[in-house]
């Protein structure tokens, strides 16, 4: 039986930016519960929602660099922001300035590794670019996992950090094999087992994950599509590991992997199935249909974190009512609304879709238009 979440509450008081993006300097104040962020297009809205993820990732969720992220013709940006989380207050601050290493401090001391914040600021966002977890290619689908089980397991976290640090050493040794024809097996073989071992336990807790989290992505799915009864969605995760043991896949393509002087098996290699109807969803899904079935399963990535945590992450929704009708769109904002989510943030392009309807709740909320 779950723990009955009681004090476990966090929402983020205000937010200072620096030089980051489009700002040269932005502060702003929150309520606890829905923040509307409304402005038209190229305004700010989303680097609003990527500047709260640099504070629970760590970097950006938008550009791999954090150098894009300074405001062009200046050397550094910062973000702080001001938590109020399990009564207490917490002030994390992230400072990047150009060729020098970024800090990123929690109450003014700063950590030594960015992976031990991971989780501290549990965080869902949900953008326009989800539909690349459909479309693109099976890196994304993996950082979803990822990113859904590193919020609250860390050791899972601290084993796909050293599984891919082995793996590079691996493909370094196999590409000096093919270059120079040399071969270290008792070498390699030390690089297998820790390999195997990672990976092992990243393919275990990969398995629970897509287990646990099909039946919450069903319901949501149900929910938000109207219990169409037409519509049946399946979400597979399919991985090397099923049909065999690490150890003996890394010695039955040993000869390939020194052809191609890379490791061609592993968890490296996993990917998720999305079906509707057992169809490929990029293929026979409509715009409609793929939106539904990406909100859908964010909200279950939402359920999913705040069970394992006993703890409500805050939820960024950018643009998700785009491709979505009037019907949806009320309904998706009612559903957040209630008492299952915690603080949560969403842009919009109308200044009127979002007003008309949270005033209708009984919940509290702000409206933030941009420019202010």
């Amino acid at each position: 039986m779950g723990k009955t979440l009681i004090n476990n509450k966090m929402h983020l008081k205000t937010l200072s930016l620096l030089n980051f993006k489009n700002f040269d300097s932005l502060d702003l104040e929150f309520c606890d519960k829905i923040n509307c962020i409304i402005g038209d297009n190229g305004i700010g809205k989303t680097n609003i929602l990527d500047s709260i993820c640099y504070l629970s990732f760590c970097k950006s969720v938008i550009n791999q660099s954090d150098s894009q992220n300074i405001k062009q013709g200046e050397e550094f940006f910062v973000i702080q922001g001001e938590f109020l989380r399990q009564s207490e207050v917490e002030k994390i601050y992230c400072g990047f300035q150009k060729d020098k290493k970024k800090t990123f401090r929690r109450n003014n001391v700063e950590y030594q590794r960015l992976s031990e914040h991971i989780g501290f600021i549990p965080v869902v966002f949900s953008t326009p670019y989800d539909s690349n977890i459909i479309h693109a290619g099976s890196e994304v689908r993996r950082k979803f996992m990822n990113t859904v089980i590193s919020q609250f397991d860390k050791n899972y976290l601290h084993n796909l950090i050293v599984y891919n640090q082995i793996l590079e050493q691996r493909n370094s040794l196999l590409k000096n094999i093919n270059k120079h024809s040399k071969f270290d097996y008792d070498e390699l073989e030390i690089w297998d087992i820790q390999l195997e071992k990672r990976g092992t336990e990243i393919f275990n807790a990969r398995r629970i994950f897509a287990d646990e989290i099909k039946p919450i992505f069903q319901n949501y799915y149900n929910i938000i599509s109207e219990q169409n009864i037409n519509e049946k969605i399946k979400l597979n995760y399919n991985s090397q590991l099923l049909d065999a043991d690490f150890s003996y896949l890394l010695k039955e393509n040993f000869e390939k992997d020194k052809f191609l002087s890379y490791t061609s098996t592993g968890i490296h290699k996993d990917d998720f199935e999305f079906l509707l109807n057992d169809n490929p969803i990029k293929k026979y899904a409509s715009q409609g249909q793929q939106k539904t079935f990406t909100i859908s399963l964010k909200f279950a990535q939402y359920d999913y974190i705040k069970t394992k945590m006993d703890f409500k992450p805050i939820l960024l929704l950018d643009d998700i009512f785009d491709k979505l009708d009037k019907k949806r769109v009320k309904m998706i904002t009612q559903l957040v609304a209630n008492n299952n989510f915690g603080q949560i943030f969403i842009t919009d392009t109308s200044y009127t879709r979002l007003p008309e309807i949270v005033k209708n709740l009984d919940i509290d909320y702000k409206i933030l238009n941009l420019p202010l």
